[in-house]
């Protein structure tokens, strides 16, 4: 494995939106793991919830683990199926078998919620940078690059954002997401300082920022991102946005109407902790 300092880049060029620091379960046991050791030291850890994704992760997988082995760093994919009644463990499990470039790791959740399968996974890991994207690759897989670029160069946080210069969408969002969306963002822009987009699902981590923002974490739910972003921002930590041409997925495992109402609740009773 490389040493730490022969892997830091300097910053690449990319158009970022960096957000101001403020001043002021559950869970189950490992399923049957993939032939690897889980805690083998790694330079990144690729987390990835999964709930009922039989079908869209074998492709998010190999896109992954692709591009994961043409990169200087050491890394694993870890999968957290939270309480999935399809075949998504054994889809996992037989993608680990295949692509022996990367290790492929499966966890189980039964606390049900993406927060809280983002949460066992972050808090499992032992690389040195951590971080989650969602089973349907949404933003591009070559995002990575240029995160842990930053995440080297010192940044807390580095996420992708769909409504900072330089962002596109692919596919555009259909209407009820685009309403909702711009209510939820317009509701927590005040929660999380300087940042556009606190709901992409793409976001990496130096492991001991997130950690430290993971253990005060209460939410489990879709508004899991407003909290855990709050708090990293409370202890100082500096978080960067970059653009993506980013698609919407018709396949999403987000109910506008019922997940969303349960975000806007959440978000209400979140206390704030400026």
């Amino acid at each position: 494995m490389e040493t730490e300092s022969s892997l830091v880049r300097e910053p690449q060029t990319n158009s970022i939106h960096e957000g101001r620091p403020a001043t002021g379960g559950r869970t189950s046991g490992i399923l049957p793991p993939s032939p690897t050791p889980p805690h083998r030291p790694v330079h990144l850890e690729v987390i990835i919830p999964a709930y009922n994704e039989a079908e869209r992760i074998p492709a998010t997988l190999e896109a992954t683990a692709d591009f994961l082995a043409s990169q200087p760093w050491s890394s694993r994919i870890v999968v957290v199926d939270n309480g999935s009644v399809d075949d998504t463990s054994g889809v996992v499990r037989r993608c680990a078998r295949a692509r022996g470039a990367v290790d492929i790791h499966l966890m189980g959740c039964a606390q049900p919620g993406k927060g809280a399968a983002v949460r066992r996974g972050l808090l499992s890991s032992h690389a040195d940078f951590a971080g989650f994207l969602d089973a349907d690759c949404a933003t591009p897989i070559a995002t990575l690059d240029a995160a842990m670029t930053y995440l080297e160069a010192g940044a807390a946080a580095v996420i992708a954002s769909r409504h900072v210069s330089g962002a596109t969408f692919v596919q555009p969002q259909r209407l009820g997401r685009r309403v909702g969306g711009t209510a939820f963002r317009l509701m927590t822009r005040r929660m999380v300082q300087g940042i556009a987009d606190t709901q992409c699902g793409f976001k990496f981590f130096e492991l001991g920022a997130v950690k430290r923002a993971l253990v005060e974490c209460r939410t489990t739910g879709f508004a899991f991102d407003v909290e855990l972003l709050q708090r990293i921002q409370r202890s100082g930590g500096r978080i960067l946005e970059i653009p993506v041409a980013w698609t919407d997925g018709p396949a999403s495992t987000f109910r506008p109407v019922r997940d969303g109402i349960a975000s806007f609740s959440t978000v209400l009773q979140m206390p704030r902790v400026y």
